[in-house]
């Protein structure tokens, strides 16, 4: 069975930058495609941005320019880089992944900024 776990989410003050982490229990070579996304209280769950097996990752506007995406193949990982963090940026951010027969979804990290 697939498993994703999130982990590095935490309070943060404007301005300020978190990485969070998506570790998958097995290669991400074999997912078509990992998304971030998230929550905030009392709204719908939105993307964040996606990233390819191939490489090619897509980000929602809000985060353009601020939020980046990369990989670490050799640890099953996929990071979400948040800088320049705004009040509005916080939720429960959550990775999931494609892997052809199925979704599957992490539990999710709480990130809170805030002064």
């Amino acid at each position: 069975q697939v498993q994703l776990v999130e982990s590095g989410g935490g309070l943060v003050q404007p301005g300020g930058s978190l990485r969070l982490s998506c570790v998958a229990s097995r290669s991400i070579f074999s997912f078509n495609v990992m998304g971030w996304y998230r929550q905030a209280p009392g709204k719908q769950r939105e993307l964040v941005g996606t990233i390819t097996v191939g490489g090619s990752t897509n980000y929602a506007d809000s985060v353009k320019g601020r939020f980046t995406i990369s990989r670490d193949m050799a640890k099953n990982t996929v990071y979400l880089q948040m800088n320049s963090l705004k009040p509005e940026d916080t939720a429960v951010y959550s990775c999931n992944a494609d892997y052809g027969r199925g979704i599957v979804w992490g539990q999710g990290t709480q990130v809170t900024v805030s002064s």
